[in-house]
């Protein structure tokens, strides 16, 4: 059962009616996330923010949907990892990498040198080390891909937490 109500461009208020009447313009209708999200506009607006501005990151799309499922994994947002593992598939990886990814690992050492980070950067982002970004550097990760690993785990963050304390699961988004 959900902790907090969906609202639509009817329900909502100030800048959240503005952003969802604009959303349901624009794809006909928003997910059970962004409903929920509406109730503060902040939240809403950084949230699409952050979204659009990750899908300019130059990391490898395939390599973030790995990052984001270690993450929810570890998080415990089962919609956010169904959707991730969902697009990993669509993306092309296979099952054995989703599962890996599961457990924060890869049989690509430089793809596992990334989740690793991202787990850090997620748990203890103190104990990330010089000798990690320089050995990223020589697996060919650009600066801009490692800045990027913050803002994949960032944006899991985000979603995963949202959605824990909102009480959106698998099973409601299924029924909706």
């Amino acid at each position: 059962m959900p902790r907090l109500t969906r609202l639509t461009p009817d329900t909502a208020v100030g800048a959240s009616r503005d952003l969802l009447a604009d959303l349901v313009s624009r794809h006909g209708r928003v997910g059970d996330m962004v409903a929920t999200m509406a109730h503060s506009p902040a939240v809403l607006g950084g949230y699409l923010q952050l979204s659009r501005a990750m899908g300019r990151a130059k990391l490898d799309r395939r390599i973030s949907e790995r990052v984001s499922i270690a993450v929810q994994a570890q998080q415990g947002c089962g919609l956010c990892l169904d959707a991730h593992v969902s697009a990993a598939r669509a993306l092309g990886v296979d099952e054995e990498e989703i599962e890996r990814a599961r457990v924060g690992a890869s049989a690509d050492p430089a793809i596992a040198a990334v989740i690793t980070l991202a787990l850090q950067i997620y748990r203890e982002p103190a104990s990330i080390t010089d000798d990690q970004v320089t050995a990223l550097r020589e697996h060919g990760y650009s600066d801009r891909a490692i800045a990027d690993v913050v803002g994949v785990v960032a944006l899991n963050i985000l979603t995963g937490a949202f959605n824990l304390l909102a009480g959106l699961t698998p099973e409601i988004a299924a029924r909706a």
